[in-house]
């Protein structure tokens, strides 16, 4: 079975609740699922500061995203009234907006003020358009142009950055600005906002396809179509988070691909609307069932796995398919291994947490929220009959 495109993003940037009759395979996992996201947020409740923060309040990505986890659980999605936290949250997020229209404190607007809109998205309030509207012109405002307008003439250019041009651009903070946009998208399309700036999606794609190894569609010398490589993607067109400069057999050091990346790689194509027969999107997706794992982060043991696990669901979720590739012909049920992955991780409080502390994955908090973000697209996804 194959669900439609996008079919499972939808539902879960809605949170619309499954209504038709769900597959008997899936019936204990959905309710496991359900109640681990459950014990998830009743967690992450405890965790909200008097304020309404989460965590550190110079960065509001921890409100955004606990927030975020809150408001697509299926136990409260369709409640008429959300819980009084969650509306202190929102309030206390609303209040960091700059003049600019981002949602930051010290710094980083692109990540803080990415994640804050994909909240505000989730949450469905009409009283948060004014907000999102002015938080995704900020985004859109951070893509860059350098050189000649509307060209792409730099490494950066069509990429987004963390929200200093004084920096670089990243897979990162792209795709986070691409998800929150395309989240969002339905606040501007009736137009009761006035006229709204878009994205340049064409430069966009061009940034995206300059982070992958296919040299048939990035020219970077670095890009490589090695059998460990290739499809693959890495931070950015010049930058890679694995640690391996060893060369291949012709002389090149190829930007070595890795899981997390590879996986945000095809969501935000998949965003960008690149068809699944693209040439891109099918080496991505050939490299992802070529090192399919559970166990860590390809390419990165450890480190960021969480944020691997959450990249994963979502970009699964989005292509529609029921079934993953592996390099050995075998299809995979993806939905139930990382389902019930994610179910044996969790800490008898209901947290999450990641022993190795990179990307801030100690801190229960961000490892808790992505986690529970991670099991509503894998809910959300079940195929319906």
């Amino acid at each position: 079975m194959k669900t439609t495109l996008f079919s499972g993003v939808i539902a879960l940037l809605t949170g619309s609740a499954l209504i038709a009759q769900t597959p008997s395979k899936y019936l204990s996992l959905q309710e496991e699922m359900k109640q681990a996201i459950s014990r998830g947020n009743a967690w992450l409740a405890t965790q909200q500061k008097p304020e309404g923060h989460w965590d550190d309040p110079q960065i509001p990505a921890f409100t955004a995203l606990s927030l975020t986890a809150a408001v697509r659980d299926p136990n409260i999605a369709q409640a008429k009234e959300k819980p009084a936290y969650i509306n202190k949250g929102f309030d206390w997020l609303r209040a960091q907006q700059k003049e600019d229209g981002g949602i930051y404190n010290r710094g980083l607007s692109v990540y803080n003020t990415a994640t804050s809109l994909t909240a505000l998205a989730s949450a469905q309030n009409e009283g948060y358009e004014a907000a999102m509207v002015r938080a995704r012109k900020h985004l859109i405002n951070n893509q860059w142009d350098t050189g000649e307008k509307g060209k792409v003439d730099g490494p950066n250019d069509g990429g987004i950055g963390y929200g200093s041009k004084n920096d670089r651009s990243d897979m990162s903070n792209t795709y986070l600005a691409i998800e929150a946009i395309v989240a969002s998208q339905k606040v501007i399309d009736d137009g009761k906002h006035g006229d709204q700036p878009d994205l340049d999606w064409g430069a966009a794609v061009e940034f995206l396809s300059s982070c992958q190894n296919l040299e048939e569609t990035n020219k970077n010398d670095r890009a490589s179509n090695d059998p460990k490589n290739k499809g693959g993607f890495f931070y950015g067109p010049n930058e890679t988070k694995v640690d391996d400069n060893t060369p291949l057999a012709n002389g090149k050091v190829p930007l070595r691909s890795y899981g997390s990346m590879s996986y945000v790689g095809l969501l935000s194509m998949l965003y960008a609307k690149l068809s699944p027969d693209d040439q891109r999107v099918k080496a991505v997706k050939e490299w992802l069932g070529g090192n399919y794992t559970l166990e860590e982060n390809p390419g990165l043991g450890g480190q960021g796995i969480y944020y691997y696990y959450n990249a994963m669901a979502k970009a699964l979720a989005a292509t529609g398919d029921d079934k993953l590739k592996l390099a050995d012909g075998k299809e995979i049920d993806w939905r139930k291994e990382l389902g019930e992955k994610l179910l044996t991780t969790q800490n008898a409080d209901g947290s999450w947490k990641n022993t190795n502390g990179r990307w801030m994955e100690s801190n229960p908090v961000l490892t808790t929220a992505y986690t529970v973000m991670a099991l509503e697209a894998i809910y959300y996804s079940i195929p319906q009959r």
